[in-house]
């Protein structure tokens, strides 16, 4: 077998890393969301090992700023309009093993401070898998023997992490939908509707989309739908883009698309914006 130099290594581990691509996680977490509202002091999560071998996690608060498009990055310093809740938020065990098909539960506990302002602060807790410490799955240990190639060994780490939330006075949110708009309507394309989701006020604002179409003459029809999008303060705007999936045969014309967006349903249901756009 031929001899890699450290430059060839290299390269090859980035190689690899290119084509790894998102790893699939078998934690599985509930519920995915917490807020804690008025005199609210305590909190769980159940960890749920679906995998077939023992995991290992450590947990800590992070924070993130949600972008425009929905995405999230890691933030140190808040911006205006933003608070962050792990100062005031407790929580054990700091890290779990957790067997195969087995559970763990991780407790949060609650400490408003005197003269805390009126907001939303929030915080997300993360799940980081920690890397299995065996000696086979080092990369000099993956070596054969002396001047011989060098092997690279992956170990994908995945984790989750998920929003807690403190509400602490009065809060308040009020929601519109805007810039309704066809990104695609090519014939044979799947057609995809774009719009904005926009929020104002001190809380953040959390629901479930469908669209409906209705063709002229004819009874609105669902043709898509999402569930547990979210808009966080300080953000006011929220773009989204929903392909729709019509009936075979269907055509977009000389009708309209409604978007609704409401409530959870375990919050009931209720609707929180609504828009229309009109098709030649």
């Amino acid at each position: 077998m031929p001899k890699f130099t450290p430059l060839i290594n290299l390269l090859l581990l980035l190689s690899l890393l290119a084509m790894a691509g998102p790893a699939s996680a078998d934690l599985m977490l509930y519920p995915t969301r917490i807020v804690m509202e008025k005199t609210q002091r305590a909190a769980q999560v159940e960890l749920i090992n679906q995998g077939k071998t023992p995991e290992t996690y450590r947990i800590s608060f992070v924070n993130r700023r949600m972008g425009e498009n929905g995405e999230f990055i890691a933030i140190d310093s808040p911006a205006p309009g933003e608070l962050f809740a792990d100062a005031m938020l407790r929580f054990s065990p700091r890290q779990v093993t957790i067997p195969p098909g087995g559970s763990q539960t991780v407790r949060i506990q609650l400490r408003r401070p005197a003269e805390l302002a009126s907001g939303e602060y929030r915080s997300h807790l993360q799940f980081e898998r920690v890397a299995e410490t065996n000696s086979g799955n080092s990369v000099e240990n993956a070596a054969t023997d002396a001047g011989k190639e060098v092997g690279v060994v992956l170990n994908a780490l995945v984790g989750a992490s998920i929003p807690v939330i403190v509400r602490h006075g009065e809060v308040q949110v009020d929601v519109a939908l805007s810039d309704l708009n066809l990104l695609s309507h090519a014939e044979g394309a799947q057609p995809v509707l774009g719009f904005a989701l926009n929020r104002s006020g001190n809380r953040s604002v959390y629901g479930d989309f469908q669209v409906f179409y209705a063709a002229k003459g004819k009874a609105p029809i669902e043709v898509a739908k999402a569930g547990g999008v979210a808009v966080y303060t300080p953000n006011s705007r929220r773009l989204a883009r929903m392909p729709l999936n019509l009936p075979e045969g269907a055509k977009l014309e000389q009708g309209s698309l409604q978007v609704v967006f409401r409530d959870r349903p375990e919050f009931g249901g209720k609707t929180l914006a609504e828009a229309k756009l009109a098709l030649p």
